[in-house]
């Protein structure tokens, strides 16, 4: 039984007062994605407390309650013998309310694109690159290298939503409960955006396998957009130097491929004689008429139109 129909009205969901974190609040932000809730007090009710009647009323609890426990909606980590993952992790309330809501929400934020069939791998990649990463900032552990004290990380973003202590909205039953709403907000909002962007990289797979199958050379990847072609690339182990694709300007770009994922180095540069050439000069130097600029570090050039973008990629190509 869902917890939306266990109290026969607006769900009852709560979490702890005070101070709050990254991790119930992007669990917070999850749980309303996924069951498709909005405005407390108009389709739920939340509640902020430590204390023992409304934790045991409630349908669902997370990050308090000192209890993990699926079938009872019950989501704490914080008493002993609580879950971690796999490798020993500890869970955060964020980690344990994916591993049950996490694919629901993205599928929701899909639905709009029917794209619903993309939810299970995004949501699998966000509990890897961004929820795990919440466990371990909220645990203080890592089993991948040291924690940072990042400024600009997801969980520092949030904490400063918090009211400081000299702020009177730091005082009293309600402390933090509308700054507890904004950083749900703005968690949601980054949550949003990157499953949009996953999204798209999804999208653009296919049609970068299909532009690669139709092309003459499987060095050289023609894309008639714009699009994420990389990742895809490395994925399915493409022999792809160049690609070619339109730019915003009517320009078409010949960008070339790195060896590994977050390389600044080419499988492949463009020729060294071409390096920081434009227009007329690089014309003449690379035989190619409407050739327009190749950048001083040779991972990127253009042309006016798509034929000369691509003749620019056939001849970069190394000799045989």
């Amino acid at each position: 039984m869902s917890a939306l129909e266990t109290t026969g009205g607006m769900p009852l969901l709560v979490t702890h007062s005070g101070k709050f974190h990254c991790d119930e609040v992007f669990a917070y932000a999850t749980l309303r994605l996924a069951l498709a809730l909005r405005t407390p007090g108009e389709d739920h009710k939340l509640v902020r407390t430590r204390k023992p009647e409304p934790i045991a009323a409630a349908d669902i609890v997370w990050d308090v309650g000192t209890t993990f426990d699926v079938a009872r909606q019950r989501f704490d980590h914080h008493q002993r013998g609580a879950p971690t993952r796999e490798d020993g992790t500890p869970f955060s309330s964020a980690g344990l309310v994916w591993q049950v809501y996490g694919e629901h929400a993205v599928a929701r934020l899909l639905k709009v694109s029917d794209s619903e069939r993309f939810a299970p791998a995004i949501a699998a990649e966000l509990d890897r690159k961004l929820v795990r990463r919440i466990d371990e900032v909220d645990n203080g552990v890592s089993m991948t290298g040291p924690l940072v004290d990042d400024t600009l990380s997801l969980a520092s973003l949030v904490g400063d939503f918090n009211p400081p202590w000299d702020d009177p909205a730091s005082e009293g039953p309600t402390a933090g409960d509308a700054a507890f709403l904004e950083a749900t907000a703005f968690v949601e909002g980054v949550l949003r955006r990157r499953v949009e962007g996953l999204r798209a990289r999804h999208a653009a797979d296919a049609r970068v396998l299909a532009a690669h199958q139709a092309g003459e050379d499987p060095r050289i990847l023609v894309l008639e957009r714009g699009m994420p072609w990389k990742g895809a690339v490395f994925a399915h182990d493409l022999p792809v130097l160049f690609a070619v694709s339109p730019a915003s300007n009517g320009n078409w770009m010949v960008d070339t491929m790195p060896p590994e994922p977050g390389s600044f180095a080419q499988r492949q540069p463009l020729p060294e004689d071409w390096a920081g050439l434009q227009d007329a000069e690089l014309a003449e130097r690379s035989g190619v008429a409407d050739a327009v600029f190749v950048h001083v570090r040779r991972f990127v050039g253009a042309a006016r139109s798509r034929d000369g973008a691509v003749e620019m990629a056939r001849r970069a190509l190394p000799a045989a």
